[in-house]
């Protein structure tokens, strides 16, 4: 038979479930460098790995 978990310790294993932030990486355009998720498309110039494959979105601010 098992004994039901007492509030205590079932939210003392839950305090680790916190979110963590997302990792971001520079772009490598030189004239942009904005903050890009890794191995992904700029989402402001539209570049990945030198060239742009995407059609940049122009909201430079």
């Amino acid at each position: 038979m098992q004994h039901r978990t007492s509030r205590s310790r079932a939210r003392s294993r839950r305090a680790h479930w916190k979110a963590s932030a997302p990792t971001l990486t520079t772009c490598t355009n030189p004239a942009c460098g904005k903050p890009t998720p890794p191995h992904r498309a700029c989402p402001h110039c539209g570049s990945y790995r030198g060239r742009e494959v995407l059609p940049p979105t122009g909201s430079d601010t």
